[in-house]
């Protein structure tokens, strides 16, 4: 017998507060003003990681072409 495991696919809005050390309201605001991409599926928002990751990169590559 195999084990499989499955891994997430797609986070909640509070879910990525939380990894991003941010407040939910702030969060909601970043994903309604597209600045952190998401799908709506039935009632509920859904963000994949790599969106995640894109908003972060892109935040820091901003903060480091201010401070040159």
């Amino acid at each position: 017998m195999t084990t499989t495991v499955i891994e997430r696919k797609w986070h909640t809005t509070a879910e990525v507060a939380e990894m991003l050390g941010f407040g939910l309201s702030k969060t909601k605001m970043l994903v309604l003003t597209g600045e952190i991409r998401s799908v709506k599926i039935g009632r509920n928002r859904r963000i994949l990681p790599a969106w995640v990751d894109e908003y972060v990169q892109r935040v820091t590559a901003d903060a480091d072409g201010w401070a040159a």
